[in-house]
């Protein structure tokens, strides 16, 4: 295990030798540590490997580069994900540049998980602020994992709200971890490790460089089925994460903004090229997704005799029981109540059994 996890930081360390050629010669040789026994002739012939891909391959620095990083690794007790590994995470598996090994830190367990990233503007708003809120309490029954890069703005307000009431929330880092970037963040890891934690690709010698954010971002990106973006400029990395998404066939969600907004023209252009479905609610997510709130109940969904409404409930149940199905305007109009209240509450009420999402945004009593 110690020397193919070396072998592993070896390939990692070397220049030349990205993910995808690193998998090449893995899959050639059947294993990290037979890439180093196998002669370089041999290694030639595999299609897209040449000899400035091979340059540092037997370069002894490599080798004490990576039995250094190892020590760093054992000795912070970091776990080490590698890609073959059943415990590597199952949507980034299939993305052909995915990292070769990740490092994790914390109480991850994503394992049979609903996850989602949600990535925005580092100069949130308060609009948008008061949106990443309202949207993951109203996301809160569905029990996600919550991705995304614990930076300023709209990463660390989601990651926040969503600590606050218990979702597990992973925070993607563009540096080693033996450091919190930003600084001013270190206050939040302790409460996030404990249901949660963080990953990354990079070394403990790598520094939070502009380039190492982008390389993260694909990794956020690819973590999850969605990435959903909730504030952005009109340039920015929050829309490279989107491209990203799209390029594995993820969905890709963005929440309108005002016209004139300046932090708003990046996920308005998002949705206008139609490059992500327009997101206003956890009622939009969960329609687009095919999620199924039945898969959180234990026992089967069945209507409760005599179960207990609160005012919101009692509002949305009395006009439905009219009959018929209903858009979910219509019933936010006819309960007189805004579309978010209505949406988180809805969700709310097919866990007790009291309703049944339907086609096209469509709700009726059960």
């Amino acid at each position: 295990m110690m020397e193919e996890l070396i072998s592993v930081l070896r390939l990692q360390s070397i220049p030349h030798i990205g993910d995808i050629s690193s998998r090449k010669l893995i899959a050639h040789c059947g294993s990290p540590t037979a890439v180093f026994r196998e002669k370089k002739e041999v290694l030639l012939k595999i299609a897209g490997i040449g000899t400035k891909i091979l340059e540092g391959l037997y370069d002894s620095r490599h080798l004490k580069a990576a039995e250094n990083e190892y020590s760093f690794i054992k000795e912070h007790n970091i776990k080490s994900l590698y890609f073959k590994d059943n415990d590597y995470p199952k949507y980034l598996q299939h993305c052909v540049d995915a990292p070769l090994i990740l490092f994790q830190k914390g109480k991850i367990n994503i394992k049979d998980r609903k996850i989602i990233s949600i990535v925005g503007t580092r100069n949130i708003t308060p609009q948008g602020r008061q949106f990443c809120e309202q949207f993951i309490e109203e996301l809160a029954p569905l029990d996600p994992v919550i991705v995304s890069g614990f930076a300023y703005g709209v990463d660390i307000c989601i990651q926040k709200a969503a600590n606050a009431i218990g979702l597990q929330t992973i925070g993607c880092l563009a540096h080693g971890l033996n450091q919190i970037y930003p600084r001013a963040h270190r206050k939040y890891c302790t409460a996030i490790e404990e249901n949660g934690g963080f990953l990354t690709e990079f070394w403990s010698s790598s520094e939070p460089d502009r380039e190492n954010f982008l390389r993260r971002n694909r990794v956020i990106a690819g973590l999850s089925e969605a990435t959903i973006v909730i504030e952005s400029a009109e340039k920015g990395g929050s829309l490279v994460t989107a491209d990203i998404a799209n390029s594995y066939n993820r969905d890709v969600f963005a929440v309108p903004g005002r016209p004139n907004d300046p932090f708003s023209k990046g996920t308005n252009t998002l949705i206008k090229q139609q490059k992500a479905h327009l997101l206003t609610s956890a009622s939009d997510l969960v329609y687009y997704l095919n999620w199924d709130l039945r898969e959180k109940v234990s026992e089967p969904i069945q209507k409760q005799l005599f179960v207990e409404l609160n005012e919101t409930e009692h509002s949305i149940y009395s006009f439905l029981q009219q009959g018929g199905k209903h858009l979910l305007d219509d019933i936010a109009m006819g309960s007189h109540l805004p579309i978010f209240k209505t949406a988180s509450t809805l969700l709310s009420m097919e866990l007790k059994g009291l309703v049944r999402p339907l086609p096209g945004k469509q709700f009726e009593a059960i």
